[in-house]
């Protein structure tokens, strides 16, 4: 697994909202400063977080982001997959599906993707705090 810039930009703004979350919505810009992101790029990564249900976002003057759950209900991999797609064993193989070899391979790497899920499911947010 590859982690892109993506990615890590949106789990330190989701740790960064949710280590001022007393302090009401927390604006793009704000968190594009403090972490040196360009804000237009956060803005695009922001995005599938509200998609996915991991943030709301709130309009007008002091508007910006606030976590839709508590972080201890956030989980690294519900950021990741949000930011990425789903999480599963990469294959690149030679497309010979009967080969024993390549299926083998395909289980193996399969396997490993759960077990990565899985362990990415049992890290919350706020563990982060």
């Amino acid at each position: 697994m590859r982690i892109t810039r993506a990615t890590t930009y949106a789990i330190y703004a989701m740790v960064d909202i949710a280590q001022h979350k007393a302090e009401g919505a927390r604006a793009s810009h704000v968190i594009a400063e403090n972490y040196d992101i360009p804000e237009r790029f956060l803005l695009k990564v922001l995005k599938p977080l509200v998609a996915a249900g991991l943030l709301h976002s709130v309009k007008g003057p002091r508007g910006g982001y606030q976590l839709a759950r508590p972080a201890t209900q956030i989980t690294l991999l519900e950021i990741i997959e949000a930011v990425e797609g789903p999480l599963r064993g990469q294959q690149v193989f030679l497309g010979r599906a009967q080969d024993p070899v390549e299926k083998k391979l395909a289980q193996a790497f399969q396997a490993a993707a759960e077990e990565l899920c899985r362990k990415l499911n049992q890290v919350k947010l706020s563990h982060f705090l």
